[in-house]
């Protein structure tokens, strides 16, 4: 470079830089650095532990110095594909936390997006395993998420949208859609929840579907967690939203109606015959989850005149000694199989299979022997157990625990009728509830046939 008259001494500080410094300090991995030859200069500010030191020397430091003027270097600074705008104050200190190289020449400044990403691992797929299909799922870094769904979905329609949430974690979040089949109303919503989000901090996918739902208690979820890039690409298809959050490995789809939750993946890589007797069989499992129970007790302790005189005289005599009611017996053994499926969730692996094998083989043995259950009541509970885990999408799962439950006590207190209605009140529910608009029983395939047709325009 060419050396100018009259710059002398060590460079001075660009005020931005003195403001910035104040805000980080007292951090430890704050760098602030002056670049100087022969009368040029540049000041670089960055964070040490989150920007990639390699990739600032090769980008950055290297053509500074190999560069024959101060015009040349900031013209290259221009051209380089990962440069941003500066934000205001408040974003920019978002943008550096993040990763980003302030870079101030005189009187320009610019910022490079250079971050050390050590999270971009592509995941297995845990938590919705398939025997055909991808085995492979989506990555913390929401840079190599969106890759992953770009790799597998080609239309130049898809569009990707980021939202920086505003609580103190400042997590960046990706809307996904096609913008040729995306309803307008569902993503003027959605962008209204996320942004009107009130909570001091969020981690993950699966924090901000709980905030995304209405109401807390809300007992059916409107959206649906996945780490399957194949449903996520079906579900564009759909003309529905993907939420990425940086630092998940899940997205969220969204708006969602039950059938999703009863849907695998899996279905759609059989003939049609055996898709239709797995979805038959999984919604057999659905209701005797749901039902078994309730039915177990109306029947043994109200309406006993509903099974055949065989059956009713072998039920009655598996309950001989067993001292407590009916229903009291079927929440004591609710009980220990969700304490025994709650730890098989938080027990390592290496010990969670064997450890509740012998517990549930234990304890069965036992309250039978003691005549704290009946036998039937065993294979009832075991049914039940197999049944649950038919369901495809853990949300589903673990609301269907809490409606038996609810089943249960309306069978307690009425019997068959209560049963019946508790049930009737379910379906109410369910027929009354919307997801962004979208009735919650609504049947799939209406529809779908206008919506391709409408994204092949």
């Amino acid at each position: 470079m060419n050396e100018k008259p009259g710059t002398t001494g060590a460079p001075k500080t660009p005020p931005i830089v003195n403001t910035l410094s104040k805000m980080f300090n007292p951090s430890g991995d704050v760098v602030q650095t002056p670049l100087q030859m022969k009368g040029e200069c540049a000041f670089l500010f960055y964070l040490r532990s989150v920007a990639d030191g390699d990739k600032i020397h090769q980008t950055v430091i290297r053509p500074f110095f190999e560069m024959a003027s101060e015009e040349s270097f900031t013209s290259y600074i221009h051209s380089l594909p990962n440069r941003t705008d500066v934000p205001d104050k408040d974003k920019l200190l978002t943008k550096i936390s993040s990763g980003c190289v302030l870079i101030i020449i005189r009187d320009q400044t610019f910022l490079l997006d250079i971050r050390l990403i050590k999270n971009n691992e592509v995941q297995d797929t845990t938590i919705e395993p398939t025997v055909l299909g991808p085995q492979k799922g989506l990555s913390e870094d929401i840079g190599t998420t969106i890759n992953l769904i770009r790799q597998r979905y080609h239309k130049s329609s898809l569009k990707v949208e980021e939202i920086v949430t505003d609580d103190q974690s400042k997590r960046a979040v990706a809307l996904l859609y096609d913008i040729d089949l995306v309803d307008q109303e569902v993503l003027k919503k959605l962008k209204e929840q996320i942004k009107d989000l009130q909570t001091p901090l969020l981690q993950s996918a699966g924090e901000l579907q709980h905030f995304l739902n209405k109401s807390r208690w809300t007992l059916f979820p409107t959206t649906l967690v996945t780490e399957r890039p194949d449903r996520i690409v079906y579900n564009l298809v759909g003309g529905k939203v993907i939420i990425a959050i940086d630092g998940s490995p899940n997205v969220i789809i969204a708006p969602v109606i039950f059938f999703d939750f009863m849907s695998s993946m899996e279905d759609n890589y059989h003939v049609s015959l055996l898709s239709t007797m797995t979805i038959l069989l999984r919604y057999i499992g659905l209701f005797i989850c749901i039902l078994l129970p309730g039915l177990y007790v109306a029947m043994t302790s109200y309406n006993p005149n509903i099974l055949r005189i065989e059956l009713a005289l072998t039920v009655a005599g598996s309950r001989i000694g067993v001292p407590y009611p009916s229903f009291i017996e079927v929440f004591f053994m609710l009980l220990f199989m969700e304490l025994l499926t709650e730890a098989s969730m938080r027990l390592p692996k290496a010990v969670s299979g064997t450890a509740t094998t012998v517990g549930g083989l234990i304890l069965g043995t036992a309250a039978t022997e003691a005549a704290l259950t009946s036998t039937i009541m065993i294979i009832i509970i075991s049914a039940m157990a197999i049944a649950t885990f038919v369901i495809p999408v853990n949300e589903m799962s673990f609301t269907m625990r809490v409606v038996r439950v609810l089943l249960l006590i309306y069978s307690s207190l009425f019997g068959m009728v209560g049963l019946l209605i508790g049930f009737l009140g379910i379906i109410m529910l369910l027929v009354n509830k919307e997801s962004l608009g979208v009735p919650y029983l609504r049947i799939p395939w209406i529809g779908k046939n206008d919506e391709l047709k409408a994204g092949n325009k």
